[in-house]
């Protein structure tokens, strides 16, 4: 978890005094709509949710442990669009390999989700570092080529991140850039082969942990911060893509510590009144002082029309 936890802990009794002015800062480019908690006592392989992936109007949805389990379900709404219930339609599904036998220890760590148009996923991985494709959620893996550099990357930092743009690329990038004044990497594959195009920039100890296309085909990057006993901080990028060209990466929400809880994965849609929402996913570890909780947040209209 926490490479600084020291250093942070200081932090955190320094800054114990400042956490409401922290809050209050949180930038307003998007409104906070609500954080619903997600359980399922009797449930033994629940939690450790890392990827979300939301459909047409915030209902049908796909997600998945970092302990290879994939879940589908339904979220259930009020008028207002607020979450009141989850049902699920299937799952736990356990997820096997290229040879169909069951994932297990470091193989199994399933981080990032793309939910492909004919309803197929592609999940990355950061014990072994690499992405595959499951066309059935029961099926065996089709394991994406695998580069050198893949095989280099940094022991459970690698690919938190996975998105699948409008016309079917995939990008995904480490959780580790490697090092403090080192930009991230993106990685990009389509038609068969992986490049690297482009990167973003470090800021401070915000890490990338989640990504998605909404549906105005920008890119949407959730990020994450840790201040010891004060919590998890959030941060939402969005950036533009043009041919290997990156730009944009204005932020759109950062939290001050303790708002939510340790968020992983984000989908990016449209709801009934035309306005961006983004949909985030905490990851509980399997901790008990942890909890697994979704949270909305509703962008304001672009006036470019978006």
């Amino acid at each position: 978890m926490p490479r600084r936890f020291v250093r942070t802990l200081i932090a955190g009794v320094l800054a114990l005094g400042f956490a409401g002015l922290s809050a209050a800062a949180d930038p307003v480019r998007a409104q906070f709509l609500q954080s619903y908690r997600w359980q399922i006592p009797d449930q033994p392989l629940f939690g450790g949710f890392s990827g979300f992936e939301i459909g047409p109007q915030g209902r049908d949805f796909v997600t998945q442990s970092d302990r290879a389990t994939l879940w589908r379900g339904q979220i259930q709404r009020d008028a207002q669009g607020e979450i009141i219930g989850i049902a699920l339609t299937s799952g736990p599904t356990k997820l096997h390999d290229a040879k169909g036998a069951l994932m297990t220890r470091r193989f199994a760590d399933s981080e990032g989700l793309a939910l492909a148009p004919d309803g197929s996923v592609y999940l990355s991985f950061e014990g072994v570092a690499r992405v595959a494709h499951f066309a059935t959620d029961g099926g065996p893996a089709r394991d994406l080529p695998r580069p050198e550099a893949f095989k280099n990357m940094q022991r459970n930092s690698s690919f938190e991140s996975l998105a699948i743009a409008p016309d079917g690329t995939l990008y995904t990038m480490p959780e580790r850039s490697g090092s403090l004044d080192a930009p991230f990497p993106i990685w990009r594959y389509r038609n068969g082969e992986w490049s690297q195009p482009f990167d973003i920039p470090r800021a401070g100890d915000w890490l990338p942990v989640g990504a998605d296309f909404g549906p105005d085909g920008r890119l949407y990057v959730l990020e994450r911060d840790f201040w010891g006993l004060l919590g998890f901080l959030t941060r939402v990028q969005v950036f533009d893509i043009t041919g290997d060209t990156l730009s944009g990466g204005d932020v759109l929400i950062q939290t001050g510590p303790g708002k939510h809880d340790n968020l992983e994965g984000i989908s990016a849609w449209r709801d009934s009144t035309g306005a961006i929402r983004l949909t985030m996913i905490s990851d509980d570890n399997f901790r008990i002082f942890q909890r697994t909780e979704i949270v909305e947040y509703r962008l304001p209209p672009n006036p470019e029309g978006d």
